[in-house]
């Protein structure tokens, strides 16, 4: 059996911080999928049970020894607009565990019943959403973005009802953490301090365990958290992602992607787009996201100020002059991502230029973001614009300029254009979980219960940057009637 030893740290916090409660239980469940590399570096076996047996255990039917159910409370801010109760709804974290690399991870259920925090919930999910997320975190941790990450899936054999009857199921997910900004809001809002140093102190111990006894622990657990999600976001960025619901609550402080909701990755490169049925003014929008990351940090900002000094007026200055020092911090996150997408390994005064050049010439032409930036591994070998990069952007003297200038500027760091080339193949990926794509083997898997094409599409995401990656069909952009230009958020 296995080998995993359950240490539930966050079931030792105060009562106030969640609510104990078993999973419901569901009548008839089916393995979809487990997730074995993951599995087995968390310790489990995953030969030690046949697939209706995890099913048993990924619907919540059985509980492990040493697990210790639990629904986490939390505020946040939706869309700008203050909620001071939400919480777990329709999730529980089952246990933590230490994986094999020393590193803790939290196990949780989503689908898995209604909690005390479900309000007017069913506390369920329906199979696509669970399979979205399934699909796009695991590409998320194959392109080396900062995720929570699916252990397993499984049908319930009970219907959801979201205006039609659909077919559920129950996603198991592990994190470093689903501590959220959000989180301390909870406790912020009610004025208990208490409560709000004894989370911080915890998060400082699980996630930024190099701030322990730090004399401005606090402040530089501001700083920290700010530090991760520029990094996080600005690597979204990179590859086009967009998140569509980027409230408080759905920021983790342990800098994880967390809650794929609507999210998306763009096709023709528009920094406007939005995909989010819900967003209706666009404030989660691909341009707006390291904005947003800003904003709800200064919303941290004001949950813990207490914690950052004594005296009001220097707490307030110390996480302004932070809050203030997030954006130009994180435009340079961002620039280094888009360095490295060019294949520069070397920061040098024209680079912004270059970046913005390019995507100013993505943006005229409607160029595709992924294979624009594709194309460059083959493009670098060539002594001319190669044919991949002008049917994207097209034939113009400002094209030429571009290309010539990024290629004198690459080679200029000393490398070669063979070396370059196998850069910029490995940087840039072919494969994305493209929407139509997704949306085609979710609707598959939900009006058929057909489940062949959605484990396809994980495998072949799992090989990115592969070259063979380049003429598989996935890797093409969706024809006109194809496109999806907008998702939802499931819950």
């Amino acid at each position: 059996m296995e080998s995993v030893e359950f240490d539930n740290s966050y079931s030792r916090l105060s009562d106030c911080f969640f609510v104990r409660q078993s999973p419901v239980a569901v009548t008839a469940p089916q393995l979809i999928r487990l997730n074995n590399e993951l599995a087995e570096s968390l310790g489990f076996n995953p030969d030690s049970r046949t697939s209706a047996e995890w099913a048993e255990v990924f619907a919540g039917n059985v509980l492990l020894d040493g697990s210790d159910p639990l629904a986490m409370a939390y505020a946040g801010h939706q869309f700008g607009s203050f909620v001071p109760q939400l919480g777990d709804g329709r999730a529980l974290l089952l246990a933590e565990v230490v994986d094999r690399d020393g590193i803790r991870r939290d196990i949780q259920l989503k689908g898995s019943g209604r909690t005390a925090f479900s309000r007017s919930g069913d506390g369920r999910a329906a199979i696509g959403p669970v399979l979205r997320e399934y699909v796009v975190s695991e590409a998320m941790h194959v392109l080396g973005i900062p995720t929570t990450r699916a252990l397993a899936a499984v049908t319930t054999g009970e219907p959801v009802y979201r205006g039609t009857k659909l077919p559920g199921a129950i996603l198991t997910r592990v994190a470093r953490s689903h501590v959220r900004v959000g989180t301390f809001q909870f406790f912020a809002a009610r004025q208990n301090w208490q409560a709000v140093r004894e989370l911080a102190d915890y998060v400082i111990w699980r996630n930024y365990p190099e701030l322990q006894n730090r004399p401005a622990r606090y402040v530089e657990l501001l700083q920290a958290v700010g530090e991760r999600q520029a990094r996080l976001v600005s690597s979204w960025l990179g590859v086009g992602f967009i998140h569509g619901v980027m409230n408080t609550d759905n920021m983790s402080i342990a800098g994880e992607t967390i809650d794929y909701g609507p999210c998306a990755f763009m096709d023709d490169y528009d920094p406007a787009t939005v995909f989010s049925s819900i967003d209706h003014v666009g404030r989660y929008r691909y341009e707006n996201q390291l904005g947003i990351v800003q904003w709800n940090l200064a919303r941290l900002a004001e949950a813990i100020l207490p914690l950052l000094d004594e005296d009001h007026e220097k707490a307030v200055n110390q996480a302004t002059e932070i809050v203030e020092a997030f954006y130009p911090q994180a435009e340079e996150c961002w620039l280094d991502v888009m360095r490295g997408k060019l294949g520069f390994k070397e920061s040098r005064p024209d680079d912004r230029e270059l970046v913005e050049s390019l995507l100013t010439l993505m943006h005229e032409a409607q160029a595709d973001f992924t294979l624009t930036f594709r194309c460059l591994w083959k493009g670098i070998l060539a002594g001319e614009v190669p044919s991949e990069l002008t049917d994207l952007v097209g034939v113009n003297a400002k094209v030429d300029k571009w290309f010539k200038s990024w290629r004198q500027r690459l080679l200029a760091e000393g490398v070669s254009p063979q070396e370059a080339s196998e850069q910029l193949r490995t940087t840039n990926p072919a494969l994305i979980p493209r929407n139509h794509n997704v949306e085609q083997v979710l609707a598959t898997a939900v009006k058929d219960g057909d489940f062949a094409p959605f484990h396809r599409l994980v495998e072949q995401l799992a090989k990115p940057y592969e070259a063979s990656a380049d003429s598989m069909p996935e890797a093409e952009p969706p024809r006109p009637e194809q496109r999806v230009t907008q998702t939802f958020c499931g819950t």
